[in-house]
């Protein structure tokens, strides 16, 4: 039998990746890749999430605690989602077991809690790291709450979907969520100095302009700014450069320099530009960020989608025309395709600005909704009831109702269409801009009528 191991310290995972990283062929052991030679080896060498690391924060209380949660690491590529989660099994002295929801399943799931059982078995606690939580479908999801329950396993989950909808809701209340947010411009500069620090770049320099491009261009990605240093490293040896430039770097790696990212802060921060533009009626600056967002890579459809929404929201009933051409132009790009349905798009966008701006509508809503949430749930009045059977007309349902059609200008002055005890409420008040300057004018000439039946319904 071959020597067996101390107690507390189960036989290391061959496949783990910490240990026989593998001396390749003839003995030439091969060398990393930059982002994981710079990887963190202690929390203090994290760069970012100060928000959840610094002094009084509650991923550090957590740490300082001894007591550690179950959780969802939910953040944009890049920003130390594995690197915390093997980090916190270090702090904890944890063994570590990771899992990719890409590629694995219900087997390798079951293979993970068998290695927990035995780690467990030799004194020692488990966190399995699920990379991607959010590719696992709910049968597999489902799988992972009794072990969750039991205490075998403490789980982290990495997720770059919201994971309100990705992950299942018996799973996320037995696990805290933390928000990892994008690196920022100074944090990105200090990795690209502990790059230059580390001597794995060589002697290699960047001006300001490289710098700022590299930057830029990683918008809030640790591992993409690794990931163009080695291109810069390797196009610069073949130049035989040491300083890389900013012209260089555009001609040797083509980086589109603009920042975007289709699912972070950065694509919302622009997607809130264009409405707020249409909102301001500033029709330059609402082609702008719809150009920016297009050029970036966004889906046009949800593009249409938000601009329908615009329509609704900031345009609303003083011109309910903006709502119609919206839904064309969506209908028209949903036929069209790139990149001759995006001008549908744009000259929505255009109108939108353009048109006379009434929230009046969305507020009226807002106004009933909230009202409605707080209140009892008060009876239909009779005269408003149907009745289609004769039990209902005995019991007067129905009886007093008032056909509008039938009294003039159709409508019935003093009639009300409340329940009993409830004050006329005014949530809708309509702005004096387009339409609803007209439908001011109707709603007080029909206030004006009610006022005038009220004494004859008080006699």
């Amino acid at each position: 039998m071959g020597r067996r191991n101390a107690p507390g310290r189960p036989a290391r995972d061959p496949g783990d990746g910490r240990a026989n990283r593998g001396a390749g062929l003839f003995g030439i052991q091969p060398e990393a890749p930059l982002a994981e030679a710079l990887r963190p080896r202690s929390l203090d060498e994290m760069v970012g999430q100060a928000h959840l690391l610094g002094p009084g924060k509650p991923l550090r209380l957590a740490f300082e605690s001894g007591e550690l949660p179950s959780m969802i690491l939910w953040g944009p590529p890049g920003v130390g989602k594995t690197t915390l989660a093997r980090l916190t099994a270090q702090a904890f002295g944890r063994d570590f077991i990771s899992l990719s929801a890409v590629f694995s399943g219900v087997k390798d799931i079951r293979a993970a809690m068998e290695k927990a059982e035995h780690n467990l078995a030799w004194g020692r606690r488990t966190i399995l790291f699920i990379d991607e939580i959010h590719r696992f479908n709910k049968a597999q999801q489902d799988g992972l709450l009794p072990y969750a329950e039991s205490g075998l396993v403490t789980l982290i989950g990495a997720t770059t979907e919201n994971p309100s909808f990705e992950v299942i809701s018996a799973l996320l209340s037995r696990a805290q969520v933390f928000i990892l947010r994008p690196r920022d411009e100074d944090d990105l500069r200090g990795i690209l100095n502990r790059a230059q620090g580390s001597g794995r770049l060589g002697e290699l320099t960047f001006d300001e302009s490289a710098a700022a491009a590299l930057v830029g261009h990683a918008d809030g990605d640790a591992r993409r700014l690794l990931n163009f240093l080695e291109q810069c490293r390797a196009a610069a040896r073949t130049s035989g450069l040491r300083e890389v430039t900013g012209p260089f770097l555009k001609e040797a790696l083509s980086l589109n320099l603009r920042r975007f990212d289709k699912g972070g802060d950065n694509f919302y921060d622009q997607i809130s530009a264009l409405h707020k533009s249409v909102r301001g009626s500033h029709p330059d600056a609402a082609l702008y960020w719809f150009c920016r967002m297009l050029d970036g890579g966004a889906d046009p459809r949800y593009l249409a989608r938000r601009i329908i929404r615009m329509a609704w929201e900031d345009v609303g009933l003083a011109d309910p025309r903006a709502a119609d051409l919206a839904l064309k132009a969506a209908e028209t790009y949903e036929r069209l395709g790139s990149p001759e349905g995006e001008l549908a798009l744009a000259q929505a966008v255009i109108y939108l600005a353009v048109s006379a701006k009434s929230n009046a509508g969305y507020l009226a809503y807002s106004r009933a909704a909230a009202f409605v949430k707080n209140d009892t749930s008060r009876e239909v009045p009779v005269h408003l009831r149907n009745a289609p059977t004769s039990l209902m007309r005995d019991l007067g349902y129905g009886r007093e109702y008032r056909y509008a059609h039938d009294e003039p200008h159709a409508y019935a002055a003093g009639e009300t269409y409340l329940p009993e005890g409830l004050a006329e409420p005014r949530w809708y008040k309509p702005v004096n801009r387009g339409l609803e300057t007209k439908i001011a004018e109707k709603l007080a000439f029909l206030r004006d009528l009610d006022a005038r039946q009220a004494p004859l319904n008080e006699t």
